[in-house]
């Protein structure tokens, strides 16, 4: 049923020639966006929601799907050219990347990624097409206390994108879910903490604050830095990697892929998280692991596989339960609410027109990514070469475009400014962001099925520990949390031990 419904939208969209041309127009603008260190595929995203609006649904979604597989495979042309990942994705691209752009095998390098992150992509989009409606079939038996249970799950997450500091990360949350609280309560309708201004009345406009996080603040850093960052030339050689060297690396590819959709389906992990346990997983099974680090192009195509399959992976809990599994699918999810419709299990009941469209439009973005990757290497790297004092005020005046245009609001340009300033403070002071984000999206959900489940129970807690899939999923999140706790702590040990022993060499 699920192949037949799939078969369906792949017609739909080739019916319509501007469902194409929205694909690679993404997946370009991906590329663009993620290829320019400083600017992440989230960011392109956030930026680029507001001017789907006008667009029919389908096609907007499609453009965004682009832009998040262009914007994670992107990174690694950065990554491969002048050691830094455009994209955190393509960090551990970097480790056997950039010496073999150091060896004169930039091209190759790039080539291999390239294809690397069309199988990985195409796996992940496969399992994301075929697994999803099965566990949105299991999502249709939740009601407010599951909701409630899921959404604290959710939460739970927050250990895993707090970066250095658990206290940091746990404020800032704290921070996104006070926002939540602003405008009209959402059961009984009384005005809350607006402070006499009818522009808060709605809530803090998701938009805004999303272009303020990572726009605004990202413009802001960029200004501190321009003056001293110097600018870098690249160079690159022959694209396409020989047929022998493909072939050689399908295992890799496939194994990396898959691996890469399972650790990106698991919210808060990511595509990051998801490259660094293929390239850990790759080399652990090399038959030459001493090459590792030094230019081996098992290093390039297991990340660049990983960290494109989990684009596939992270889609399936935002769609089939609501809850995003990295950053950019918290992007993707407020889009999906802005059109109209509501992540969740009840999106593969009332709009199966939506759901498989984006299944075969995954497909196609990784088609459309292998070449126009392939094809445009060469044009794409001399976009690392712009002038950051060029590139910074074009990201402003679409972070000032991109955030007036939901509304017609010059009250929320000020939102996003004064976001931005936060954010940018937040990150001097070693704050993340990202909790705040995770908040904002899961706070609503939490606080209104709360409510709702006791309501229910008249103020019974126990209805949450009562009901088999609440209670599972609260146990899930007190597990994850104590298991993200101890990985953390284990993390900044080994850190520590690094340190020490530097520091003691040093001083020899």
């Amino acid at each position: 049923m699920s192949f037949m419904y799939l078969l369906d939208a792949f017609q739909t969209i080739f019916s319509d020639v501007s469902s194409l041309l929205f694909i690679v127009a993404g997946v370009t603008a991906g590329i663009v966006v993620g290829c320019m260190p400083g600017l992440t595929a989230t960011m392109g995203c956030a930026l680029l929601i507001p001017f789907t609006f006008s667009l029919p649904p389908i096609q907007g979604l499609l453009m965004l799907m682009g832009i998040f597989t262009g914007g994670i495979y992107g990174g690694s042309i950065s990554a491969i050219l002048i050691r830094t990942p455009g994209t955190p994705a393509a960090a551990a691209t970097l480790l056997d990347g950039y010496p073999l752009s150091m060896r004169g095998e930039a091209g190759k390098a790039i080539g291999v990624g390239t294809v690397a992150s069309f199988v990985g992509g195409t796996i992940g989009a496969l399992i994301m097409a075929f697994m999803a409606p099965q566990i949105a079939q299991f999502g249709l038996k939740f009601g407010p206390p599951e909701f409630f249970a899921l959404a604290i799950f959710g939460l739970s997450m927050i250990i895993s994108i707090s970066g250095e500091s658990l206290l940091k990360g746990a404020i800032a949350a704290l921070v996104g879910l006070l926002l939540t609280t602003i405008g009209f309560d959402p059961l009984s309708g009384v005005p809350r903490f607006a402070f006499g201004n009818d522009n808060l009345l709605g809530g803090i406009t998701f938009i805004p604050a999303l272009i303020g996080l990572f726009g605004f603040a990202q413009v802001f850093r960029n200004i501190e830095k321009m003056e001293i960052v110097p600018q870098v030339r690249s160079k690159v050689g022959k694209i396409l990697p020989s047929w022998a060297e493909i072939r050689g690396l399908i295992p890799t590819m496939a194994k990396s892929g898959g691996l890469g959709a399972f650790t990106g389906s698991v919210p808060g992990l990511g595509c990051d998280v998801a490259a660094f346990v293929a390239y850990g997983e790759a080399k652990r099974t090399a038959k030459e692991p001493e090459k590792f680090g030094k230019g081996a192009l098992e290093g390039i195509a297991a990340p660049e596989a990983a960290n494109n399959g989990a684009t596939g992976g992270a889609m399936i809990p935002m769609l089939t339960l609501g809850v995003p599994g990295d950053a950019v699918t918290a992007v993707l999810l407020g889009a999906l609410t802005i059109h109209g419709f509501q992540p969740g299990p009840l999106l593969f009941r009332d709009h199966l027109e939506i759901v498989y469209p984006i299944f075969a439009g995954m497909i196609l973005c990784q088609v459309a990514l292998l070449g126009i990757g392939l094809s445009g290497a060469r044009l794409f790297s001399k976009l690392i070469n712009i002038d950051a004092r060029v590139l910074t005020p074009v990201i402003f005046l679409l972070c000032i475009v991109g955030s007036y245009s939901m509304r017609f609001s010059f009250f929320d340009v000020g939102l996003a400014l004064l976001i931005g300033v936060v954010a940018y403070f937040m990150g001097q002071a070693k704050f993340p962001v990202s909790p705040i984000l995770l908040a904002l999206i899961l706070g609503p959900m939490a606080e209104q099925n709360m409510r709702r489940s006791m309501m229910l129970s008249q103020d019974d807690p126990s209805i949450f520990v009562t009901r088999p899939i609440s209670a599972a999923f609260l146990a899930l999140a007190v597990l994850m949390t104590v298991v993200s706790y101890r990985k953390f702590k284990k993390m900044r040990a080994i850190e520590a031990d690094l340190k020490a022993k530097a520091d003691s060499e040093g001083a020899v």
